[in-house]
């Protein structure tokens, strides 16, 4: 499963591919969408404070002019582009635990959503997770509520399936969620030869043996 089965979205290359020749008039929407996709490769290269909006103009093949039409501003850009990913990412998790009734295979495809999102070849999880602009409060918020968000889609169900309290399953939920983009990010960061199933498989296991030592609401079985 690729990040555009979970709801991903183009990536940002296909974004940009309307972007020539200079000039071509496009739907205000596919405009956008294509400045997006130009300001995404700039910045998941450059960062935030070396990239410039000449750069992400010239990427996307428009004039400085275009671009301020629809993007007042360098951050008022990143802060649209930070907002289709997060968005992005809890709908993956969001899919992957829809995705079966089978407690371990969920505890997998939530895991592998987070190991495909961080190996989209757009990058865009470097927006989300290793951004340079962690101190500016508005990208701060934004990375907050995702996470959060992502901790209590997963909190749901361990709340429905264990009994647990709204805390305890919060705090396991935060758990599972940080260790997952945590060790994904690490397996791609690390250039690991670990085949992706096979890691998720990994850390699936690892998680498996905590989780289901919970029993499941209302039984005696572990």
């Amino acid at each position: 499963m690729n990040l555009k089965d979970m709801g991903g979205g183009v990536t940002a290359t296909e974004q940009t591919e309307a972007a020539r020749p200079r000039g071509t008039r496009l739907p205000r929407r596919a405009r956008r969408n294509q400045l997006l996709g130009a300001a995404q490769e700039v910045f998941v290269a450059q960062g935030y404070h070396a990239a410039a909006m000449d750069d992400i103009a010239e990427r996307a093949g428009v004039s400085k002019p275009v671009l301020y039409q629809h993007f007042p501003g360098k951050l008022d850009l990143y802060l649209a582009l930070l907002d289709q990913h997060c968005e992005s990412l809890l709908q993956a998790v969001r899919t992957a635990l829809a995705s079966t009734t089978d407690n371990k295979l969920r505890v997998a495809a939530t895991m592998d959503a987070y190991f495909a999102y961080v190996q989209d070849e757009g990058g865009a999880f470097r927006l989300v997770f290793e951004s340079d602009l962690t101190n500016e409060p508005a990208v701060r918020e934004r990375v907050d509520r995702v996470s959060l968000q992502c901790a209590e889609a997963i909190s749901e169900v361990i709340a429905e399936d264990t009994g647990l309290s709204k805390d305890e399953s919060m705090l396991l939920a935060v758990g599972l969620g940080g260790v997952s983009q945590v060790v994904a990010r690490y397996w791609l960061s690390s250039g690991s030869t670990i085949p992706r199933d096979q890691a998720v498989q990994l850390l699936t296991s690892l998680a498996w043996r905590g989780i289901a030592g919970f029993p499941l609401h209302g039984s005696e079985q572990h």
